[in-house]
């Protein structure tokens, strides 16, 4: 039988059995999980009671699945349902109840971490209050529980009193935003490998997020007469895919970074969690193919409701047992452990990573340093554009094969940049940051911008006629608002390029992106989006408000290509160490002296650095000679469609003058 004619109280009951499974798995396992890695077992000192140390995992737990919920709803609302109904209404106020959840949860979290921490004898005194007063403004982990339940707090208003498309989607944001503090929690920044650690994590969680999140708003609007549930299911499947791809390599990667090995998955506690989690992805990997393949085929007919709450609770069940085996497993000491502070030289501690060997030639070919994050990134860049490709290869149609191949090279160099030797070595040499810094603020985006992503997808990507917004409609979108036409301006865009270059250099933003990670995240998407769109206003073939006419491209670049060149020039004449307590203290005993690699990358910015904009110019010359062309062509057409009429009225409108002034000379 359809959705539409399951009964209310049957509907009622299985939502009831899908939610309390969830928290019933997840509950057993997280209990199983500390019992088998020893996460709830007291420490040697300072032992902060049973209540603290079960209820800490607990607590995360119940803020993991509240934080599923939350994101989760938001996501597939902007996805999969349309704004003004009250679906999309009711998505809104789960999203609003798990926000709350979340927030008080984290706050509770937040609680035990500092008994867990600071181990004080609970009481109302103001010197309790002061003590945890101290240990949430002061202390990074403090901070981070703090800013996270403030995050929640936010959320629940915004998602409970904003209905429309646009203030959705910045709730859904501020919502994936609130993960971050999360990542650096646990054992992700003590390990080597912090930046792949915390990488992991993020990714980990915001890909379970949406993927449980999403499959609980389907439980929940299982039965209403105003949801499609066929449509909403094929949607969500889509999202479901993607994030499981994002949670299998994030997973991978942090059980590396954590394993440290082979020995320690099978013969550690750790290992085993590892294991287990590792299958119950598995079965719910196998259990999405399975219902994509066997359940969307029948979601129309007579047996929709059976196979729906058949496979969707057996999901619910493995994804309970994954959240709980998850919330055990940051509470379980990883195999490698951290290194203790008086052993740790000087680049570990100012980098979490160990020195890296000397940077030989033969090291430009095989030093890598993973960034897991833009290894996501590229990864769903190049599988998108290439399935769009063969979308309109399928249906007869004809994509510049230059084009893609364009592409596909801009996304591998954007794999080396943020993966390979310069990001192993850009913390320790700043010659190397800039090289890096002009690979993605210059000849990673003349790249991709050649590969016109934005036109293909627009061509590739099919448009929605129910009143939702699929891929399409969130790109037509972003295209068409008003901040698109006020940043792809080519006067701002250029402004953007070259005075950002400046600001990050001579302000306090070179040190933040080198002594926080999510500054260096910053400045990487921040110069690659920079330079995306000022290359983007001179010679792109996607859409976009305004272009400035040929001779104001070349002025501008111009402009651009002296102002940068100074740049280079400014950086080469400091007589002061850049960031001193940075690049000055890594205790190199290799490679050239910290004032002198300053040197060679001011030179970079000034010589290489120029050859992205080089190119840049002679195809802005290339594209004006050959529009002069093609305008040429349309003149010559025209005038044989119409015999020359307009020549011969122009030439007959200057005798008609002539002939004026002949008799004007006569009188």
């Amino acid at each position: 039988m359809s959705s539409r004619s399951e009964s209310t109280s049957r509907v009622s009951a299985y939502r009831v059995a899908g939610v309390v499974l969830l928290l019933a798995a997840a509950l057993v396992a997280v209990i199983l999980a500390l019992l088998v890695g020893g996460g709830a077992e007291p420490p040697l000192l300072q032992d902060p009671g049973p209540f603290v140390l079960w209820g800490t995992p607990i607590a995360k737990l119940v803020m993991n699945i509240a934080a599923a919920v939350m994101l989760g709803s938001l996501v597939l609302a902007l996805f999969g349902l349309r704004a003004g109904e009250r679906a999309f209404d009711a998505a809104l106020n789960i999203a609003s109840v798990g926000a709350a959840v979340f927030t008080i949860s984290a706050g509770l979290a937040g609680f035990l971490a500092f008994m867990a921490a600071f181990n004080p004898q609970l009481s109302i005194e103001r010197e309790f209050g002061t003590q945890l007063g101290r240990f949430l403004l002061e202390l990074p982990l403090g901070q981070s529980w703090l800013i996270t339940t403030i995050f929640g707090a936010v959320i629940t208003v915004l998602a409970f009193a904003w209905r429309s498309w646009t203030p959705t989607l910045i709730t859904a944001l501020l919502a994936a935003a609130s993960f971050l503090p999360l990542a650096t929690q646990g054992h992700a920044g003590d390990l080597d490998g912090h930046n792949m650690a915390v990488n992991s994590i993020l990714l980990h969680t915001v890909g379970a997020a949406v993927w449980l999140g999403g499959l609980l708003l389907l439980v929940l609007l299982r039965g209403r007469q105003d949801v499609d549930t066929a449509s909403l299911v094929r949607r969500y499947s889509s999202l479901a895919i993607a994030a499981f791809a994002v949670v299998a390599v994030s997973g991978v990667t942090r059980s590396i970074v954590a394993l440290g090995g082979w020995d320690a998955l099978w013969g550690t506690p750790y290992g085993w969690i590892v294991l287990a989690k590792v299958a119950l992805l598995g079965g719910m990997g196998l259990l999405g193919a399975w219902y994509r393949a066997r359940l969307i085929p029948r979601l129309d007919g007579p047996r929709a409701a059976g196979w729906f709450w058949l496979l969707v609770l057996c999901e619910v069940a493995l994804m309970g047992l994954a959240s709980g085996a998850a919330a055990a497993l940051a509470r379980t000491p990883p195999p490698t452990g951290e290194t203790a502070a008086f052993a740790q030289t000087p680049a570990q501690v100012l980098t979490g990573s160990p020195l890296p060997p000397e940077l030989t030639l033969e090291r430009w070919f095989t030093q890598w340093d993973i960034d897991v994050l833009w290894l996501v990134a590229t990864g769903f860049g190049l599988f998108l554009y290439l399935a769009g490709v063969w979308r309109l290869h399928r249906r007869g149609d004809r994509w510049p094969i230059h084009r893609t191949v364009f592409w596909v090279l801009g996304m591998l160099m954007l794999v080396w940049v943020t993966g390979g030797p310069i990001n192993a070595y850009q913390e320790y040499l700043f010659s190397i940051h800039m090289l890096g810094h002009m690979m993605l603020s210059m000849a990673i985006p003349l790249l991709l911008v050649s590969g016109a992503p934005v036109t293909l997808a627009l061509r590739a990507v099919h448009k929605r006629d129910d009143g939702t917004r699929g891929g399409r409609e969130w790109i037509m979108w972003a295209v068409h608002s008003p901040f698109a036409r006020v940043v792809t301006h080519p006067f701002v865009a250029a402004a953007i390029f070259i005075l950002s270059l400046w600001a990050f250099y001579f302000t306090d933003l070179v040190r933040w992106s080198m002594f926080e990670h999510l500054g260096h995240e910053w400045m990487v998407i921040h110069f690659l989006i920079s330079g995306y769109l000022f290359v983007m206003s001179l010679i792109g073939a996607d859409p976009v408000p305004y272009r400035l006419p040929y001779p104001g491209r070349l002025i501008t670049l111009i402009a651009v290509m002296a102002m940068h060149a100074f740049f280079g020039i400014a950086i080469m004449m400091q007589e002061g160490l850049m960031v001193a307590d940075w690049f000055g203290a890594m205790g190199r005993d290799w490679g050239a002296d910290p004032m002198q690699d300053q040197y060679v990358g001011g030179g970079i910015a000034w010589s290489i650095g120029e050859i992205p904009t080089l190119i840049l110019a002679i195809t802005v010359a290339i594209q004006w000679s050959r529009n002069d062309t093609k305008l040429q062509k349309r003149r010559d057409r025209h005038a044989d469609r119409t015999g020359d009429a307009e020549l011969e009225e122009y030439n007959a409108k200057l005798a008609a003058l002539a002939d004026r002034d002949r008799r004007s000379e006569g009188r």
